[in-house]
C-alpha cells in the first residue's frame, strides 16, 4: 500500500510524488486485543468447549429471555474451534496492524467494539433463537472501515490493495454461503455495515485531511472501547472457570 500527503493545499501538476511515509509503531492495540481473545480461547479449550460456549457464548435465548445481555459481548470474546479461533486471530493481525497504520488505533478497539455488537444485532434480529461465537463482527467491521478508507483516499491507496480488500469481502461471502449452517452470516453483515458507516462517519472526505489525527475525546473513548473488551474477555474466562 501506499499514501502521501502533499504539503500545499493543492498539488502541483509537475511535481513529482513524493515515496511513501513509512511508520514504524507497533500495532499494540491489535496485540493487545488478540491476546486477549488468545487467553479466551486457551481458558475455553482447557475447559471443555461446549460447556463454555453455553457459559459465556451468545446464546441468543438466554439473552431475551434471561436477560443477561453481556451476552452479546462475551460472544464476541469466545470460539467454536481451534480453526475458528486460528483464523480469527489470523485476520485480526493481519487487517489490525494494517489499520494502525493508515487511521489512528482508538478508531481500531472503537471500530472493533461496536461492529461486534452490531454484528450481533443483526443476528439476533434474523436468528433469534441460535447460538452465536466469534470475534468474526468485529474483525469483518475492521474490513469495512478499510474499504471505505480505500475507496475515499484512493489518490493515496494502490489500486492493488483496493483489489485485496474485496477479494477478502468475497472470500468471506463465498465462504458464508459454502458452510451457511454452521457461520454467522448476518454477523457478519452486520459487523460489515458498522465498520464501512463508522468509516464514512469519521474519515474526511477531503483527501488533504490526515484521517489518523485523533483529538483527546477520541483518543479516550478508544481507550474505553480495548477497556470494554478486555473487561469482556476477563468476564468470559471467569463465566467459563464458573467463578461468577
Amino acid at each position: 500500500m501506499s499514501f502521501t500527503y502533499q504539503p500545499d493545499d493543492e498539488p502541483q501538476e509537475n511535481e513529482q510524488t513524493q515515496a511513501p511515509a513509512v511508520f514504524s509503531d507497533p500495532p499494540v492495540y491489535t496485540y493487545i486485543l488478540v491476546g486477549a481473545i488468545a487467553v479466551v480461547a486457551i481458558t475455553q479449550f482447557a475447559t471443555g468447549l461446549e460447556a463454555s460456549i453455553l457459559n459465556a457464548g451468545f446464546v441468543k435465548p438466554a439473552f431475551l429471555q434471561g436477560h443477561e445481555y453481556w451476552r452479546i459481548l462475551t460472544g464476541a470474546a469466545t470460539h467454536g474451534s481451534v480453526p475458528h479461533v486460528v483464523m480469527n486471530c489470523y485476520a485480526f493481525y493481519s487487517f489490525g496492524k494494517i489499520f494502525e497504520i493508515l487511521a489512528n488505533r482508538a478508531h481500531l478497539a472503537i471500530v472493533f467494539l461496536l461492529s461486534a455488537v452490531g454484528g450481533g444485532l443483526l443476528s439476533l434480529l434474523f436468528v433469534p433463537d441460535g447460538i452465536s461465537v466469534g470475534a468474526s463482527g468485529g474483525i469483518v467491521g475492521l474490513i469495512g472501515y478499510l474499504v471505505v478508507y480505500a475507496f475515499r483516499r484512493r489518490a493515496f491507496i494502490t489500486a492493488e490493495f483496493r483489489r485485496n480488500l474485496l477479494v477478502n469481502i468475497g472470500f468471506i461471502l463465498v465462504f458464508g454461503l459454502v458452510l451457511y449452517q454452521s457461520i454467522d452470516n448476518f454477523g457478519h453483515i452486520g459487523g460489515l455495515i458498522t465498520g464501512a458507516v463508522y468509516g464514512l462517519l469519521q474519515i474526511p472526505s477531503d483527501e488533504y485531511i490526515d484521517p489518523r489525527a485523533a483529538g483527546s475525546a477520541t483518543q479516550t473513548i478508544g481507550v474505553a472501547a480495548l477497556g470494554i473488551y478486555l473487561a469482556t474477555c476477563l468476564f468470559s474466562v471467569l463465566l467459563i472457570l464458573r467463578i461468577v
